[in-house]
């Protein structure tokens, strides 16, 4: 039995790296379509919309003969559409506008500490020192890499749409760790982005989200592209694959762990940024990554001997009794 679950930790943790690895690469693709003149409400739609074409299918087999569950599950569907997508990528967009996009970053991945929060503030049991300073170490890293300096512009509305993102960085982990609902993480991933599309073309619709997009060639990695070949990369690897991968861990790890192997995120985004971009990091970010790293880990032996105490403490009162 404890083969089976040190190897679905190691497939979860494999899982969690490949979507963060795959998220990274958000940033790129939206910021070549922004600088050719779309809108973020216009990447964020088009983003999400299309990845909810690309899963409809999958979703409505996967789904056939089982809409029961879905009835039963639209609280979690729908605070997932809204917060978990929509709230952590247009959010996002929107807070770049008003602030930098390096303090965007470090507030949305607050997320996971969030999280951790609230389900200490939920189940009254607090994380062991071990895991608090695990996130200690990860966010001080965080703030490395993204360049964070201290007397950066604080804009009130690039501060609450970041805040936004971080709640909704913090849903996205919580409900796809839930398997109560029974519903797999495909077709849960796809009905969440539907919901988002929905919602997103009927605000733009109402001219409160400016929708504004271009047919010109986007610039990536100093090539002139298709917009279609951009939009695809933002829909197949951004979105499909990171959404499906994460959701797909966070359901090995669980929610806490889940989230902390998201801040593998920044440091794939450097990854991107040295191969795509050939813009190499600064001392201070590689410092940073380091201590990601070591703040990921950090957490996750906390939750190891948390784990063994609590068995340890479950056996002696059975035997007790």
């Amino acid at each position: 039995m404890t083969g089976v679950v040190r190897s679905a930790s190691v497939a979860g943790f494999l899982l969690a790296v490949a979507s963060a690895a795959s998220f990274a690469t958000s940033g790129i693709f939206a910021s070549a379509l922004m600088s050719a003149g779309w809108s973020a409400g216009a990447a964020t739609t088009a983003r999400i919309g299309f990845s909810a074409l690309v899963l409809l299918v999958p979703t409505l087999l996967m789904l056939r003969g089982r809409w029961a569950l879905v009835r039963a599950a639209w609280r979690p569907v729908l605070l997932f559409g809204l917060l978990g997508v929509i709230g952590c990528q247009l959010a996002f967009f929107l807070a770049v506008q008003f602030i930098p996009p390096s303090l965007a970053l470090l507030i949305e991945f607050m997320g996971p500490v969030l999280l951790m929060l609230w389900y200490w503030a939920r189940t009254r049991i607090a994380p062991s020192w071990l895991t608090l300073l695990g996130a200690a170490i990860a966010v001080a890293g965080l703030a490395a890499v993204s360049g964070v300096v201290a007397g950066a512009a604080l804009h009130p509305l690039g501060v609450l749409f970041a805040l936004i993102a971080a709640a909704g960085n913090a849903t996205y982990y919580a409900l796809g760790a839930s398997t109560h609902h029974g519903i797999p993480p495909l077709p849960f991933v796809g009905l969440g982005l539907l919901l988002a599309t929905i919602v997103l073309v009927v605000v733009g619709g109402t001219g409160l989200l400016p929708i504004a997009f271009t047919g010109a060639p986007a610039v990536l990695a100093g090539a002139e592209l298709p917009v279609v070949l951009v939009v695809s990369g933002m829909v197949f690897v951004s979105t499909v694959a990171a959404y499906v991968l994460g959701v797909a861990a966070s359901r090995r790890l669980g929610a806490t762990m889940a989230s902390f192997t998201g801040y593998a995120e920044p440091l794939f985004g450097i990854l991107w940024t040295i191969l795509l971009l050939a813009i190499l990091p600064t001392s201070l970010q590689w410092l940073g990554a380091a201590l990601i790293i070591a703040g990921v880990v950090t957490v996750k032996i906390g939750e190891l001997l948390q784990a063994r105490r609590r068995a340890a403490s479950n056996s002696a009162a059975r035997t007790v009794d």
